[in-house]
């Protein structure tokens, strides 16, 4: 029957009794699948990072600066990636940095929440916070 249509006999599941099979243009079915997976690659939303950075002695008029930035970046659907960098001896006040981020988070609650708590990585104490998603 595929050879008198000219189109292809395809085996469909192998393991059944008796076997399926589906006559179709292969070539047509590949092609569509392809097209299929790239339309669905295109509509996958693209993670964007934004990144703040704080030092461990920031003000409170740059806290509320960079705030504010935050705010603006979880409402349009980006992860905030904040983090203190400690410079030279500053390390030594990597408690007073854990307790910037934790207020930061704490500020951000109802825009965004965070996924991990702060972490030093080096010179560098991390805390990613991801936006909330809108019903």
């Amino acid at each position: 029957m595929a050879q008198s249509q000219e189109l292809d006999l395809v085996e469909i599941s192998p393991n059944a009794d008796p076997p399926v099979c589906k006559i179709l243009d292969y070539q047509k079915y590949l092609y569509q699948q392809k097209k299929r997976a790239k339309e669905q690659k295109a509509n996958a939303a693209k993670i964007v990072i934004k990144e703040i950075r704080f030092g461990p002695n920031t003000d409170e008029h740059d806290f509320q600066f960079k705030l504010n930035h935050a705010k603006n970046f979880l409402s349009e659907g980006s992860k905030v990636k904040a983090y203190v960098f400690f410079r030279g001896r500053s390390i030594l006040f990597s408690d007073q940095g854990e307790k910037l981020l934790l207020r930061f988070a704490l500020e951000l609650e109802e825009y965004g929440k965070a996924e991990q708590m702060p972490k030093l990585e080096g010179k560098r104490m991390i805390m990613m916070i991801a936006p909330i998603k809108k019903k």
